[in-house]
């Protein structure tokens, strides 16, 4: 079965469900976790309303602090769960091709994400990670809705 899971975050509510799921399929595989969280770079021109308020600096030490809680949820799931676990942020403007990176390099057999389970016009506007892993991915790809 699985022995080492992906477990990409975005520090959401879906995404916390997902973790609490992917630690539970890791303990009963015997399966390690690398927790995944990517911060996109700053933009002048921005979709995020923190990017507009904040200087680059400002901004990068913010996502770095996000980042860390993001991944120390991770760590406190994997602890109490029992399952080895270790954490990493990354920059990068698209966050799938991060996520698909990441799982090769570390050679992962499993990515585990959340959808937010986005239809319509937010889909289009918003884009979905999720589904862009989907599309990209060679590894298989477990999505928690």
């Amino acid at each position: 079965m699985f022995k080492h899971l992906l477990l990409p975050t975005d520090g959401s509510p879906a995404s916390e469900l997902a973790i609490a799921q992917a630690m539970i399929l890791a303990k009963d595989c015997g399966a390690r976790v690398t927790g995944l969280h990517v911060i996109q770079p700053f933009h002048v021109f921005a979709y995020d309303v923190e990017m507009i308020e904040d200087t680059k600096v400002t901004y990068m030490a913010q996502a770095e602090a996000r980042a860390a809680r993001y991944l120390a949820a991770i760590s406190k799931a994997a602890a109490e769960c029992k399952v080895a676990c270790d954490v990493l942020s990354v920059a990068d403007e698209h966050p799938f091709e991060a996520i698909i990176r990441t799982a090769k390099a570390r050679e992962c057999d499993l990515i585990t994400m959340a959808s937010h389970g986005r239809r319509g016009i937010k889909s289009m506007l918003l884009g979905s990670e999720t589904q862009k892993v989907l599309t990209h991915s060679n590894v298989p790809v477990l999505v928690w809705r």
